[in-house]
C-alpha cells in the first residue's frame, strides 16, 4: 500500500486512526491494547503488497526479540556470541533475498557461463532492509546496555509501525519507545492532527506534483544512453538533472509524509532528510541525506571498523569501506558499488583538504561567500556524477550519460530553439553548438522544471523549517532564520488547501518511492 493511494488515504488511515483512540479511550489501562492495534495494522499494510511476506517478517521480529532477551539475560562471552549469531543470522536473511542472484551471476561470470544461465526466482521483500537493520542496531544496543525490551507488542510496534516501515527513517530502540510509553500519546490533540497533515501534504505534494512530473524527463534520456544513443551535452546533462531532482524530491516527499502520518499518533519521528542540496561539502551532504543511515553506518559500521581511532590511513580506508558497503545497501549491482566507492572516495578526499588546511592556516577563508559557493558547486556537481551511476542501469548506460556530459559527443540543441533566432545561431555556431530536428518541446519543458526544482531545493526553506515553532521531528534542526514560518492562520489554511487540492488530483497513477527498491 503506498501513501499516495486513494485506498491508504480514505480507507486504510482513517480506520487505524480512528480505531487506535478509540480503543485508547475505553479504559486507562487500554494502551496497550491500542498500542497492539497499530502494531496488527502495521503488519495489514506490510500485507497489502505481498500477504505471504508478512510470516517473513514476523519471523524476523520473533527471532530478533528471543535475541534480544537472550543476551539481556547472559554476561560475558555468552552475551558476545549470542549477539553475533543473531546479527549473522539478520544478514544472511538479507544477503539471500536481496544479494543472492547478485553473487551467483558473478560466479557464472567467472566460470564463463552463458549470460542468459537462469538465476534464483526470488522476489524481494519491500523494507526488508530497513527493518533488518533497525532490528540489528536494536542487538547491538542492547549487548551495549543501552537498550532494553521485555514487551513483545511494544517490540512488534518498534519493528513495524508503518509510517518508517517500507523506506525509513531507521529507527532507534531509545528513540521510539518511551514515546509509545507515553500516555498523553494515546490521547488525541488537535494540534498533533494539524502539525501532522499540513507535514505530509508537503510531501505528498513534492512526491506526485513536482517528483512525478520531473521523473519522464530523466527516465527518457536514461533509456536512451541504456539503448546506446549517443547523447550531447545538454540533453545528457538535462536527464541526469532531471533525475537528480526526481530523487530528490521523491524522497524529501516520503520522509516528510512518515514524519506527517507519524505525527498523527503523538510519535515524532527523527529527521532524515535536511536541505542536502545546500551543502558546501560532501561530509555536509552525507549530514543531511538519509541522515539515520548515515547515522547507522557511523555508528555500527565505520565506529566498528575503527572509526578514526588508528590513524588518519585507517581512518581513510574505514571511510572508504563504509561507502563502499553503504552502496551496496542500495542496491545489488555494480554500479551501486561503484556509487558508494565514488562518495568514499569523495570523503576521503574532503577529510584530506580539510587536514591540508589546518596545517597551511587556508582554513581561515572557509567562511568567505567565494568559498562556500565554490564548495557548494563543486559537492553538486559530483553528486549529480554519481547518481548517473545510481541511476543507470548498466555501466554502458552510465558512460554513456557521462561522455555527454563532460561533452565528447559535442554540444547541440534542438533546430526550433536555434533557427527562429539569427543572432543566436551566430552564436551558437561560434562556439560549436549544433541543431537537431525535433524535440524542442521536451528539451524546453526539461530545462523549465530543472530551473522551477532548483529554485525551490536551494533557495525555499524546508518543511521542518517552515514547521520550525511545533517541534516537527526529534532533533530538528532549523540552520537559519526566515520569515515563512507555518502558523495555524486563514493564510495557511489557504495555502495548504491548494496544496493538498493538487495533490490529490495528483492522484492519477500508480507511482512508488524510489526507496521502495532498496
Amino acid at each position: 500500500m503506498l501513501f499516495n493511494s486513494y485506498e491508504f488515504l480514505f480507507g486504510y488511515l482513517p480506520l487505524v486512526v480512528i480505531v487506535f483512540y478509540g480503543i485508547a479511550a475505553t479504559s486507562p489501562t487500554s494502551h496497550a491494547a491500542a498500542a497492539g492495534w497499530l502494531a496488527v495494522a502495521s503488519l495489514f499494510f506490510y500485507g497489502w503488497w505481498n500477504p505471504g511476506y508478512v510470516a517473513l517478517l514476523l519471523g524476523s521480529v520473533l527471532f530478533n526479540f528471543s535475541a534480544g532477551l537472550v543476551i539481556n539475560r547472559s554476561a560475558g562471552r555468552m552475551r558476545l556470541t549470542v549477539m553475533w549469531v543473531a546479527l549473522a543470522a539478520d544478514l544472511l536473511l538479507l544477503g539471500y533475498y536481496k544479494y543472492a542472484n547478485f553473487f551467483l551471476s558473478g560466479a557464472h561470470a567467472l566460470a564463463g557461463a552463458p549470460a542468459t544461465t537462469p538465476l534464483l526466482d526470488i522476489v524481494l521483500p519491500l523494507g526488508i532492509s530497513f527493518f533488518t537493520f533497525t532490528q540489528i542496531a536494536y542487538l547491538v544496543d542492547v549487548h551495549r546496555g543501552i537498550a532494553k525490551e521485555a514487551n513483545f507488542i511494544h517490540y512488534l510496534l518498534f519493528v513495524t509501525y508503518f509510517p518508517h516501515l517500507i523506506a525509513g527513517p531507521v529507527l532507534h530502540h531509545k528513540e521510539m519507545m518511551p514515546q509509545f510509553a507515553q500516555a498523553q500519546n494515546y490521547t488525541p490533540k488537535i494540534e498533533n492532527f494539524v502539525v501532522g497533515l499540513t507535514i505530509f501534504a508537503f510531501g505528498l505534494f513534492k512526491k506526485v506534483v513536482l517528483a512525478d512530473s520531473i521523473a519522464p524527463y530523466g527516465s527518457t534520456v536514461f533509456a536512451a544512453a541504456k539503448a546506446g544513443e549517443s547523447l550531447s551535452f545538454f540533453p545528457a546533462w538535462g536527464g541526469a538533472l532531471a533525475y537528480t531532482f526526481q530523487l530528490y524530491f521523491d524522497f524529501s516527499g516520503y520522509s516528510d509524509m512518515a514524519i506527517g502520518l507519524s505525527r498523527l499518533f503523538g510519535v515524532k519521528l527523527p529527521l532524515n532528510f535536511d536541505s542536502p542540496y545546500k551543502a558546501a561539502n560532501i561530509v555536509e551532504f552525507w549530514r543531511r541525506w538519509h541522515m539515520t543511515l548515515s547515522r547507522f553506518l557511523r555508528d555500527y559500521l565505520y565506529i566498528a571498523l575503527g572509526g578514526n581511532r588508528h590513524g588518519a590511513v585507517r581512518r581513510y580506508i574505514n571511510l572508504f569501506l563504509t561507502m563502499l558497503l553503504g552502496g551496496l545497501w542500495h542496491g545489488a549491482g555494480w554500479t551501486f558499488v561503484v556509487w558508494g566507492g565514488l562518495h568514499g572516495l569523495y570523503l576521503v578526499v574532503n577529510h584530506a583538504w580539510r587536514w591540508v588546511k589546518g596545517r597551511t592556516g587556508m582554513n581561515k577563508f572557509d567562511d568567505s561567500r567565494v568559498a562556500q559557493l565554490a564548495g557548494w558547486a563543486l559537492t553538486f556537481f559530483v553528486v549529480v556524477v554519481g547518481w548517473v551511476f545510481f541511476r543507470a542501469d548498466s555501466f554502458e548506460a552510465a558512460k554513456t550519460m557521462l561522455a555527454g556530459m563532460f561533452g565528447f559527443n559535442g554540444m547541440a540543441l534542438p533546430a526550433a530553439i536555434i533557427e527562429p533566432v539569427p543572432l543566436f545561431k551566430d552564436w551558437a555556431t561560434k562556439f560549436g553548438i549544433t541543431a537537431y530536428l525535433g524535440g524542442g518541446g521536451q528539451f524546453v519543458l526539461t530545462w523549465l522544471w530543472i530551473v522551477a526544482l532548483s529554485a525551490i531545493a536551494f533557495l525555499v526553506p524546508n518543511t521542518q523549517e517552515i514547521m520550525r515553532h511545533y517541534e516537527p521531528a526529534l532533533d530538528y534542526l532549523v540552520r537559519e532564520s526566515n520569515r515563512l514560518a507555518w502558523r495555524p492562520s486563514g493564510r495557511w489554511l489557504a495555502v495548504m488547501s491548494i496544496i493538498a487540492a493538487l495533490g490529490l488530483i495528483s492522484l492519477n497513477r500508480v507511482s512508488e518511492f524510489l526507496y521502495f527498491q532498496f
